[in-house]
């Protein structure tokens, strides 16, 4: 059997799980900050620094953004490395089509790395 070492998954079964499992953790915190905005503005007053602090303040919706964020990370990982496996190739690229996806590859993983990282001091109020 021929395994990917840059692949940082273990199947295709379990990364078509993850995209799926974290679509439903995006799609259901999407929904939970539309209804808030939505029920919060009907007045036609407009909402307050208040009424923010004390919603995204919460400790369940201060968990439900840090998994909304591993969630995005976790989603943009799988998809941006089927990308670069499908589409950098020795076909398109040539020789060097194994340095540039592994570039690609590095590049991503740091920019995501990057992005939780920011997320959980965003909402979790760490140093830094």
């Amino acid at each position: 059997m021929v395994t990917q070492v840059t692949a940082l998954a273990r199947s295709g079964l379990a990364d078509f799980l993850i995209q799926r499992l974290s679509a439903v953790v995006l799609a259901l915190y999407t929904l939970c900050l539309l209804s808030f905005f939505l029920v919060n503005d009907g007045v036609g007053e407009g909402i307050d620094h208040r009424q923010l602090v004390e919603f995204f303040g919460s400790a369940s919706m201060r968990a439900f953004s840090a998994l909304a964020v591993l969630s995005t990370a976790a989603h943009g990982w799988i998809g941006l490395w089927t990308v670069a496996t499908d589409y950098i190739r020795p076909h398109y690229f040539g020789a060097r089509a194994t340095v540039i996806r592994m570039a690609f590859q590095v590049g991503c993983g740091l920019l995501l790395f990057i992005y939780v990282w920011w997320g959980m001091r965003l909402f979790w109020m760490l140093p830094g």
